[in-house]
């Protein structure tokens, strides 16, 4: 009987001891859930979803945005995972050129491709041209870690208007505030899908 209960309690151990690793494991690829369609995996591990609210210098709002300020969209892209479907709360409207870029991390790591967004006020030296599709540029941005600094290859151009954006991820978590970057394409009225 002693033996019983030993062989019991120590298979009840191992059985503990593999969900805490298993839960150790979800925990860690959760903390910052950013899977993307346009990025490779490990190059979101360091995205950060909220943000303090301030914005670049020079990035004029827009003056009559489809979105305006306070209002509810839904969001249709997948920058992160819980971003599509999600309903988004306006935090910010701004006219601008918006770009996505390919990049090496300053950290070290896997080089990011096709990274959405990084609009043009976020650019070093970046003037009142903007750029295009091939050109060479520093980025002046921390959505994600080793970026600040990051030498990058624009790969798409457009100028539009760009939100900030606070949403609950339709996944679950915590709230995300002032997100940057969701542009108007990626935007539909609350309640309606598409854009």
């Amino acid at each position: 009987m002693k033996m019983k209960i030993n062989r019991k309690w120590i298979f009840g151990a191992v059985i503990v001891v593999v969900l805490a690793l298993s839960a150790c494991g979800k925990s860690t690829n959760n903390e910052n859930p950013a899977n993307t369609n346009h990025n490779s995996h490990n190059s979101m591990d360091g995205m950060n979803h909220s943000s303090s609210g301030e914005v670049p210098a020079g990035l004029e709002e827009a003056k009559n945005p489809t979105f305006k300020v306070g209002s509810q969209a839904t969001m249709n892209t997948d920058h992160m995972e819980g971003m599509n479907g999600a309903n988004a709360t306006i935090a910010g409207a701004y006219s601008t050129t918006v770009y996505a870029v390919s990049y090496s991390p300053t950290t070290g790591g896997e080089k990011v491709t096709h990274h959405k967004w990084v609009i043009h006020e976020e650019l070093k030296n970046a003037g009142e041209e903007p750029f295009k599709p091939g050109d060479k540029v520093v980025l002046q941005a921390e959505h994600m870690e080793g970026m600040d600094g990051a030498e990058a290859t624009i790969d798409s151009a457009e100028q539009t208007t760009v939100y900030m954006v606070d949403y609950m991820p339709a996944t679950g978590g915590e709230m995300v505030k002032n997100h940057k970057w969701v542009t108007e394409s990626e935007l539909s009225s609350a309640g309606t899908t598409g854009g």
